[in-house]
């Protein structure tokens, strides 16, 4: 079993970052760019929690055993898979050298799951995650989701979601129970999702943001948007077939942190 990566002291260079989050009704104002940030080099990557000072980790899952997610940490989805497609079996999902991997197959058997921990509202929340070189028709989504299943605008707070384009990755707010889009504040992003990166959430009583390696890339603070239930984290590999031929993918956690 691996040792958990630590954080290093060494300083790297500022950058910025281009925002692509628009709110397709228009009613939502995002910067243009977030200044950049002088920052500590780590092995795990550049994280939002360490840019911004977000303290002390108060609960998640460094995945530094060895089998099944703890049981104690995790509920593993058993059943159909998204949309009534395919299968999520606990099966899919194996942790192994310090990270999290879950597996979707050639018929669809994929898997996703829940965490038992931090189901609160308002919170931080950083996930390190990547993927295999994917089929597009599965889909991994790191995202919270409302306490109880159910809230009355629908709330969904998809941080980090690769649908069938492959070299993007998106934001999307869900606020209300109508619409595919038009009820989503969405951002997107060119990256390389076989590289592990940072994923990160901040929710506050005055809105939503999102961050990439540390870096602002999503923003609404429409007080009609936000959620109004707790919320808690998930992971999914989630199938959309198409009537041709799937690639077996794996998408990969190293780890999962929360902050007040």
């Amino acid at each position: 079993m691996r040792l958990k990566r630590k954080l290093a002291a060494a300083v790297i260079a500022a950058a910025t970052l281009s925002l692509a989050a628009v709110n397709l009704n228009g009613r939502v104002s995002v910067p243009a760019s977030d200044p950049g940030f002088v920052a500590t080099a780590a092995t795990d990557g550049v994280q939002a929690a360490v840019l911004r000072g977000w303290g002390r980790v108060v609960a998640g899952d460094e995945f530094s055993y060895v089998g099944a997610p703890n049981p104690q940490k995790w509920k593993l989805y058993d059943g159909l898979g998204h949309a009534g497609k395919g299968i999520r079996s606990p099966k899919a999902w194996n942790v192994a050298n310090g990270v999290a991997t879950v597996s979707g197959n050639v018929s669809g058997t994929t898997g996703g799951m829940s965490a038992i921990f931090a189901q609160q509202k308002y919170g931080r929340w950083e996930t390190r995650m990547k993927t295999s070189v994917r089929d597009p028709k599965y889909h991994p989504v790191v995202l919270l989701w409302p306490n109880g299943n159910t809230s009355p605008n629908c709330a969904e707070v998809d941080y980090a979601e690769a649908l069938t384009d492959t070299t993007m990755v998106k934001f999307a707010l869900h606020y209300a129970c109508a619409g595919p889009y038009s009820y989503q504040t969405r951002g997107a992003r060119t990256i390389d999702v076989t590289q592990w990166h940072n994923y990160a959430v901040q929710w506050t009583s005055t809105g939503i943001t999102g961050y990439i390696d540390g870096i602002l890339w999503f923003t609404d603070t429409n007080p009609a948007h936000q959620p109004t239930v707790g919320m808690h984290q998930t992971l999914q590999l989630d199938w959309f077939p198409n009537g041709t031929a799937t690639k077996p993918t794996q998408m990969q956690v190293d780890w999962v942190r929360v902050y007040r």
